[in-house]
């Protein structure tokens, strides 16, 4: 039997995070691959609709975020039972809000379509897509809600079977709807969308089953009725900003997808089809840095300060040992990955043009990822958000317009700007992890907690 300081330990946390977001990032690749098969413009619009997900999820991510790092707190604290009850309230608020976010994507499909400025013939497209999985925007909810919740108990290997049966299911059902096979009817485009949802289903049903057993005390139908305020005040303290943070990163892209469909439905592809490349570049730093953090708040709320301090570090330079290796295989790959997808040459050539710069991109990320992350695990959340408000939208989104469009270098534009901004915020949660702000004050605290625990062991004896 595992005990908790192994259960914890980095590479137990990591590689099954690893293994569950590549076959996360499957079920997106086999969307793209198999929609490529219906029409690029479908592929756009795919891609589009991601965004506007994103965008949304925003709200109950936010919650399951927060109840995440606070778990993993809890839970090294030796503070079981209070880290169930975050649990149950993160699951059952982000099931409210899920609910909520499905009834508007399904009767208002068409209006948020339109406000990324596609393309007329391309909004039948986005009306059917959007409708039919943002109908199942419960689902997404209450399964971001019960991986966080599961993960940071460090339990990562339970949504990883998850996303294995998940990934399964959807690929049978996507050939069946797209080409007709097994006695499906050829749906095409709305097949695939089906496809989403069933498959979401399935996964949901099975996390809520795991959820059940996760804490020493089995969950109960009583729970669900489960609220302390103050402690989701514990989850908005941390979570809120982490909101922002989010909400910011989704809206900023949002903004720069939308320059892309002014430029034209091909620049919105080949952004869509690179996308899809570098997310398998990062994935792996990308499941370093979800491990950092929660080993940090695991040793953080354990009062191991010392030993969470040098994580941030040993996690970062991991991640991006790991990804400067991928990028030296995605620069090989990149032109037949492409051809693979697509075979038109102007898609092609406007991905390939910006390989390069896709790669300079990949380090800055995961600098960024990896201290932002090692911040958010105690608490520093805010400045996150600050730095976030700041260069998202300053740098970003503010420069891709200006590069992209304005000066006319198109999408290479884009990149430039989106490297600017990952190595510049990189740099800042660099320095402030170094300045130790929070894991000072938690050390001023322990001192002045076993200082006073000393006195009153004195003055008994």
């Amino acid at each position: 039997m595992k005990t908790e300081k192994n259960k914890f330990s980095l590479w137990l946390l990591a590689w099954p995070i690893f293994v569950e977001l590549l076959l996360q990032l499957l079920l997106g690749v086999v969307d793209t691959l198999m929609v490529s098969r219906v029409s690029d413009d479908a592929v756009a619009v795919v891609g589009l609709a991601n965004q506007l997900f994103q965008a949304m999820m925003i709200l109950f991510v936010t919650v399951a975020s927060g109840a995440g790092i606070l778990i993993a707190q809890k839970i090294g604290a030796k503070q079981n039972e209070t880290a169930r009850t975050v649990a149950i309230m993160a699951v059952t608020v982000s099931a409210a809000i899920g609910l909520v976010l499905s009834f508007i994507l399904f009767t208002e499909a068409r209006p948020l379509a339109r406000l990324f400025h596609l393309e007329e013939r391309l909004l039948p497209l986005a009306q059917s897509y959007i409708s039919i999985v943002g109908s199942g925007m419960v689902l997404t909810a209450v399964m971001a809600a019960l991986s966080t919740v599961i993960r940071n108990t460090g339990n990562t290997k339970g949504p990883m079977i998850t996303a294995i049966g998940m990934n399964i299911i959807h690929i049978v059902f996507n050939y069946g709807f797209i080409y007709g096979a097994f006695g499906f009817p050829q749906l095409g485009l709305t097949g695939v969308a089906i496809s989403t949802l069933v498959s979401r289903l399935l996964a949901t049903c099975l996390l809520i089953f795991m959820f059940l057993s996760a804490f020493d005390r089995r969950m109960e139908w009583r729970d669900l009725f489960t609220f302390n305020r103050k402690l989701f005040g514990d989850i908005l303290k941390i979570g809120w900003p982490l909101g922002v943070n989010m909400s910011s990163w989704v809206l900023s892209q949002l903004t720069i997808y939308t320059f892309l469909a002014i430029m034209g439905a091909k620049e919105l592809a080949a952004r869509t089809y690179m996308n899809t490349l570098e997310s398998i570049c990062f994935m792996l730093g990308y499941s370093i840095a979800l491990a950092v953090q929660i080993q940090i708040a695991h040793l953080y709320g354990a009062g191991n300060i010392k030993e969470a301090y040098k994580s941030g570090y040993r996690g970062t330079w991991i991640g991006l040992a790991l990804v400067a290796f991928n990028g030296a295989i995605l620069f090989f790959i990149g032109k037949s990955f492409l051809g693979f997808f697509t075979s038109d040459a102007a898609i092609i050539k406007l991905g390939l043009s910006c390989l390069v710069l896709t790669v300079i991109l990949q380090p800055g990320r995961m600098l960024n990822m990896g201290f932002g992350n090692a911040l958010s695990a105690v608490g520093d959340t805010r400045y996150n958000m600050v730095v976030s408000l700041f260069s998202m939208w300053g740098v970003a989104a503010g420069l891709s317009y200006v590069l992209g469009i304005h000066m006319g270098w198109g999408l290479a534009g884009i990149y430039v700007a989106m490297i600017c901004d990952e190595y510049l915020r990189g740099i800042l949660v660099f320095i402030r992890w170094r300045q130790k702000k929070y894991l000072r004050q938690a050390e001023r605290h322990k001192q002045s907690t076993a200082a006073s625990a000393s006195g009153v062991t004195a003055a008994q004896t």
